[in-house]
């Protein structure tokens, strides 16, 4: 990534190129930059996911610790690893200027349903730590079933007829807001400029510092790997996938596409909505899925002081 105008310039890259990860995964993409940001001083909480799948047993591509959970309990290894590391640090085992990451990595799943309780416990214990959903929008390591994130329309291993997922994808991003952590931000892998100025700003942040990533997913969502930055893309421009941020009780949008364009771009590029465009049409969801993408930005502007122009 160049470093312009109001860039973030990353660390030196920290993580091997070999993986075991699909080609084009958005996620295993975020989680790269996220890693060059924070650094080697990072201790990895990895729930079982489509990412068990970057660390295979005994190797792992990053130069730090990696650990394993189930899916309900990777805040809970979180907790007793922040723990761990203070009595090491109050033992001098640690140096007190030291400062180590404990980085909770999940999938859509485990965020939106399987895990949410013990993450709920703990925002409201006010852990130091980040948390960082990689949003594929299905249960992707099993055969991307549907989760509770996937969208109106897709079509997943367990939504293959008809319309396809006929409930709109959870708002986490509403429902961690109610927990007020001190840093929460979605981002995309698409957008690297927006992701490292996010990071940086969460690093000065003391208590939960929380992500939600859109992970454009080539095997589930089916397009071709090398599409997955310009399907990241589509989702900004489409306004599909908000850029935003909140500190302090504040959220604000990070970037705002002008204009917007149709929905129907983005689904269009994406084997898992063809079925509301062939062998028919099917204008009452396309418009339905355009609507309330419509709304929410309007709600959004609506909110605003002055009303951005378009």
């Amino acid at each position: 990534m160049s470093a312009g105008r109001g860039a973030v310039t990353p660390r030196p890259h920290l993580m091997a190129s070999g993986t075991s990860m699909c080609p084009g995964c958005g996620g295993l993409q975020v989680v790269k930059q996220i890693y060059e940001h924070l650094g080697r001083d990072v201790v990895f909480v990895n729930a079982a996911g489509c990412l068990t799948l970057l660390a295979p047993y005994p190797t792992t591509p990053f130069q730090s610790s990696w650990i394993y959970t189930s899916m309900a309990s990777a805040p809970a290894g979180a907790q007793g690893l922040v723990d761990a590391i203070e009595v090491l640090r109050s033992k001098g085992r640690i140096s007190g200027r030291r400062r180590i990451h404990v980085v909770v990595l999940t999938g859509d799943g485990a965020a939106n349903g399987i895990g949410l309780s013990s993450t709920s416990g703990a925002l409201d214990r006010r852990l130091d730590f980040y948390y960082l959903c990689y949003d594929n929008e299905g249960y992707g390591n099993t055969g991307h079933q549907t989760s509770p994130a996937t969208p109106e329309g897709a079509r997943t291993s367990t939504d293959a007829l008809g319309p396809g997922c006929s409930q709109p994808k959870k708002d986490l991003f509403s429902i961690w807001a109610a927990h007020e952590p001190s840093y929460l931000a979605t981002v995309i892998g698409a957008e690297p400029q927006d992701l490292a100025r996010k990071v940086e700003r969460a690093r000065g942040c003391q208590g939960p510092k929380m992500f939600i990533a859109l992970a454009p997913c080539p095997t589930g969502w089916g397009f071709d790997p090398k599409d997955a930055g310009r399907i990241g893309h589509l989702a900004v421009s489409t306004g599909v996938w908000a850029l935003r941020e909140r500190v302090d009780g504040k959220t604000v949008h990070t970037k705002i596409p002008r204009p917007r364009r149709l929905v129907e771009d983005y689904l269009r590029a994406q084997k898992r909505f063809q079925h509301l465009f062939s062998p028919v049409r099917r204008d009452d969801v396309i418009q339905r899925i355009q609507a309330r993408i419509t709304d929410a930005w309007e709600d959004w502007f609506r909110g605003q002081p002055t009303r951005p122009r378009a």
